[in-house]
């Protein structure tokens, strides 16, 4: 994250956004598009294509 605070998130929030993060790992895995993550997920594809670099 940008902050070392977690972005001003809360810990439920945080918790929420890894679940989200950890869902895209799955697609990944499976071969999913980055545009359909994104979509399905509703969030940024720049967002899917960082947690792509990450996660490979």
């Amino acid at each position: 994250m940008r902050y070392a605070d977690g972005g001003g998130l809360t810990a439920e929030r945080r918790a929420a956004r890894e679940v989200i993060r950890l869902e895209a790992g799955r697609r990944f895995a499976r071969g999913d598009g980055n545009s359909v993550i994104a979509k399905d997920l509703r969030v940024s594809e720049r967002s899917v294509e960082q947690w792509r670099r990450n996660w490979a």
